[in-house]
């Protein structure tokens, strides 16, 4: 979404950025870090630093800053009123209680999915694999769903640039064959990853549409490799998915 300038609040854009600057790599900063990260003067990131911790969206020991409970507020807020994740979770639950599988379904953010809905065994529960979770797209079933479902244009400038990291052996980090990969799962209409995040962890995953036929998040399961053996996730898990996806697509 595009606005006027003059409808356009830099203060509140630099102080979300900085709030942004928090994540798994970088959980404790300080004034020089986050202004590093948001690419701010040091006083300008201090002043927002101390504001943010003033509304109780931070905590300090007057160095260093971290993350507060309250920020949380956010994703419940938009987990407990978005009509997506409430349409998706009976689905979810039925397939976990049917299969005793873990289900997920995410949407695509940049260059992550974010985890909206989910259900199941967390016997085997991918690192991540909770409601708000933000996980790599090139490196997911889901994300590589998402991927796919762009127009070529928008997936050749989400490359454009972009170093695909490798988390595995298995990851695809080359440009051309990660874009020959996501043509495959665009023809295929859905993914199989296989240990491409974590070893031991396979995902499958299909995309879910809307009645228009536009692609709006991804469902996915995931397994462990003992259950994925004998291909079990295409031959019983794979029907199991699309027909979720087609009963689902009314609802979305």
């Amino acid at each position: 979404m595009t606005i006027a300038k003059a409808d356009y609040i830099e203060g509140m854009a630099r102080g979300l950025a900085v709030l942004e600057c928090f994540d798994t790599e970088r959980q404790r900063l300080n004034a020089t870090l986050a202004a590093e990260r948001a690419g701010l003067p040091r006083a300008a990131a201090r002043r927002h630093l101390l504001t943010l911790a003033h509304l109780g969206y931070l905590e300090t020991d007057g160095r260093h800053f971290w993350l507060s409970p309250k920020v949380l507020r956010f994703s419940g807020s938009y987990l407990a009123s978005a009509r997506l994740p409430r349409a998706l979770q009976p689905t979810l639950n039925r397939l976990a209680a049917q299969t005793g599988d873990s289900y997920a379904a995410a949407l695509l953010d940049e260059d992550e999915v974010v985890i909206v809905a989910r259900s199941g065994s967390t016997r085997v529960l991918a690192y991540g694999v909770h409601l708000g979770a933000r996980l790599p797209a090139h490196a997911t079933s889901t994300g590589q769903v998402l991927l796919a479902a762009l127009p070529k244009g928008l997936l050749t400038a989400w490359l454009k640039g972009r170093t695909l990291a490798r988390f595995t052996a298995h990851t695809t980090v080359d440009p051309r064959e990660f874009r020959a990969r996501i043509d495959q799962t665009r023809s295929l209409d859905f993914c199989e990853a296989a240990q491409v995040h974590e070893l031991g962890v396979h995902a499958l995953a299909v995309p879910l549409r809307d009645t228009r036929g536009r692609t709006v998040a991804a469902l996915n399961v995931v397994v462990g490799s003992a259950r994925a053996q004998g291909g079990t996730l295409q031959r019983e898990l794979l029907p199991l998915l699309q027909d979720a996806a087609r009963e689902l697509r009314a609802l979305l």
